[in-house]
């Protein structure tokens, strides 16, 4: 449930953990988008002996190095969920929010307001309820998505036997129809988390512009602290 402020001091929001999380995924998200998009669409071939020219072997390293790191920090975050405090718990709250009448009536009014029907929003301590909505229902199902995918595919090239093919391939690939389906799914998946972190980017640089409260920093140095 979202928070709304109700004072004017400072609140300490996002444990290190959170912003570690935050900022890892972030960077991890850069390399698998840009390594997935040259797995997709490889560069033109480049003449000579075959082991002088790896160039595709490091990005496929890269994006499965990546992904590892994403995952397991992902799983990492869901443990916080646990151990951390109220804040850490919000977007993994949404199906639960969703029962209540004044989430929806938050989720309404934020969104007028960034539609500019609004001139003002509620002030929330953690995430508002449309930002709870969009960070579950767009980046953690989303990932969770992408992860599942992701080790179905890499599945095929450790082999039968390995737990990646076990876990994912052998059931993910009959349940999408064949190999080259999932690998279209995987593909349009980075998409949709592309326009999930461009729509993140715009709204968190606009509210740290015009709202009442820090905004960016606040994932720097976990405090939502009161503009003058």
């Amino acid at each position: 449930m979202a928070t709304e402020m109700t004072g004017r001091e400072p609140v300490y929001v996002w444990e290190a953990p959170v912003r570690l999380w935050h900022w890892v995924m972030a960077l991890a998200m850069v390399v698998l988008a840009v390594t997935g998009y040259f797995i997709a669409s490889p560069l033109p071939s480049t003449p000579g002996e075959a082991s002088d020219n790896y160039l595709l072997g490091y990005i496929r390293f890269a994006h499965f190095a990546a992904a590892y790191v994403f995952t397991i920090f992902l799983l990492v975050r869901i443990y916080w969920v646990f151990a951390g405090n109220k804040f850490a718990r919000e977007i993994f709250a949404v199906p639960r929010s969703m029962l209540k009448p004044s989430w929806w009536g938050g989720l309404i009014d934020q969104g007028l307001y960034y539609a500019f029907l609004k001139k003002e929003a509620r002030s929330y301590q953690g995430h508002n309820p449309l930002a709870q909505a969009a960070m579950f229902f767009m980046y953690l199902l989303g990932s969770l998505f992408m992860i599942v995918t992701g080790f179905a595919l890499y599945g095929e090239g450790t082999g039968m036997g390995s737990w990646q093919y076990k876990l994912f391939s052998s059931w993910v690939i009959p349940l999408f129809g064949q190999s080259q389906d999932v690998h279209t799914w995987h593909h349009l998946g980075m998409w949709y988390l592309i326009l999930f972190t461009i729509i993140h980017v715009y709204i968190v640089v606009r509210e740290d512009i015009s709202s009442r409260e820090t905004v960016i920093s606040t994932m720097v140095n976990g405090w939502r602290v009161p503009k003058p």
